[in-house]
């Protein structure tokens, strides 16, 4: 008597065992790593004391909250994910990951997030942090991102909601500078964004993505990075000059953000040749994430700095 066994080889019809690193990948870590990096300088840079374990709650349930959102994301976008060679490997499209898996996930994540976050710290900074869920999911990825070029403009609230959230879970309440704070992430998104668009546009072209390389062309969106960049100097110094900031921030945010500009310059001032590497474009967007790391950095050494007596000035 003779037995047969068949081998079946997975694909993304008969998809593999989940891994855990599956799910860490759906939550996009390297995002994640710049969300709460904001905004634990927010909870660190504003006035008051807050305990450190409760500190430590309101930057899980941040960075939960930011994980289960970028989890929705690849959710909703997994046909689109697919159709793109940046994006075709992730969790879903490559078949490592159901759909109700990643959803059922998000869910737990985000929900859990807010529910904690409002027990634990208090319900303002609990409707902040839904806020920014919804705005993320909803209103960038599901409205925005497949309708509009203006959708990285008006998208960018959404990774800029952290500081201010981190500052509300000490404060309980909202004040001028983290609506600065809040304003100098939407602002910077746009130049960010574009410049990696830029040396991507092939793939948001074929998978009908409107970014704006794509809609309105190289031109327009050098012009529009370069403009974004020159707008960012006197914005990020803007928590010094109107006095919420000390001397180091208000150095340290000219020195950073003026150096942002000149990598834009090249930028928007050039156009692509036939085998352009696009060194300027990848130049500058590696930078612009350094220089929000750098830029947030100073804010809480200033903070520091001011609580010593050591410079001048005030953060409200």
């Amino acid at each position: 008597m003779t037995t047969t066994t068949t081998l079946i080889t997975p694909t993304a019809a008969t998809p593999m065992s989940s891994h855990w690193r599956d799910f860490l990948a759906l939550t996009k870590p390297g995002v994640v790593r710049l969300v709460v990096f904001t905004g634990l300088c927010g909870l660190l840079a504003a006035p008051g004391h807050i305990n450190p374990v409760l500190g430590f709650t309101a930057i899980l349930c941040i960075a939960l909250a930011a994980g289960g959102a970028a989890a929705f994301n690849q959710w909703y976008e997994s046909e689109l994910d697919a159709r793109m060679k940046r994006t075709a490997k992730r969790p879903i499209p490559a078949g490592r990951v159901s759909r109700n898996d990643a959803r059922d996930f998000a869910s737990v994540l985000c929900g859990a997030s807010v529910l904690v976050m409002g027990l634990a710290i208090g319900w303002l900074a609990a409707a902040i942090l839904a806020v920014s869920i919804f705005y993320y999911v909803v209103v960038y990825t599901m409205w925005l991102k497949p309708r509009t070029p203006q959708n990285i403009v008006i998208g960018g609230g959404a990774g800029a909601f952290p500081p201010l959230i981190g500052w509300v879970a000490v404060t309980g309440d909202i004040t001028l500078t983290p609506v600065l704070l809040f304003a100098i992430i939407f602002f910077w998104t746009p130049p960010h964004f574009w410049a990696l668009a830029m040396f991507v546009k092939s793939d948001y072209a074929q998978a009908g993505v409107p970014m704006m390389p794509v809609v309105h062309g190289e031109a327009a969106t050098r012009h529009q990075i370069l403009a974004y960049a020159l707008f960012m100097v006197p914005l990020a110094a803007a928590p010094w000059y109107l006095g919420t900031a000390g001397v180091v921030y208000g150095a340290a945010s000219l020195a950073l953000t003026g150096f942002f500009a000149v990598l834009a310059v090249p930028v928007g001032l050039r156009r692509s040749v036939d085998g352009d590497t696009m060194k300027p474009e990848k130049r500058l967007f590696a930078y612009s994430i350094l220089y929000l790391f750098a830029l947030f950095g100073v804010l809480v050494i200033d903070r520091v700095l001011q609580n010593a007596g050591i410079i001048a000035g005030g953060l409200a």
